[in-house]
């Protein structure tokens, strides 16, 4: 099972090859603001785990396995972020309030997050709903 710390990793090499064809442990470091050899310690983890291969002095490339998990984790937070923005959370909170909420989640709580960002998608009405009580709250205060 992996730790959050190996989750924050995995999805950032996820995120790397799918914007850039290759992950190296640089760009990690810079997009996670750690050090490279924080980024060379977690790689050689998460291949002894079989999500990535880790050779030094190459990219870093994701597994079958790694692939998948790493789909899944970038999935859970863009699924969070969508359900944030529905619900009314100020957008310079989302990123931070996704950040600190998305380990702490159970994959069956995400389940139903995902159950509702699509029903909610189905139903504008009460999307509307949901923003006109937002509104008459800060009218209240």
């Amino acid at each position: 099972m992996a730790t959050p710390g190996m989750e924050d990793y995995l999805e950032q090499i996820y995120l790397h090859i799918e914007a850039k064809g290759v992950a190296r442990v640089s760009d990690v470091a810079e997009s996670l603001a750690v050090l490279p050899s924080s980024v060379t310690k977690m790689a050689q983890r998460l291949d002894k785990e079989g999500y990535i291969v880790y050779e030094r002095y190459k990219g870093l490339e994701l597994t079958g396995k790694g692939f998948s998990f790493g789909k899944k984790l970038v999935r859970r937070h863009d699924l969070l972020e969508q359900f944030l923005r529905i619900i009314g959370v100020d957008e310079e909170n989302i990123y931070g309030d996704v950040e600190g909420i998305e380990h702490h989640l159970s994959w069956n709580a995400m389940d139903r997050i995902t159950d509702l960002v699509e029903a909610m998608g189905q139903d504008e009405e009460f999307v509307r709903k949901l923003r006109v009580m937002d509104q008459e709250k800060e009218v209240d205060k």
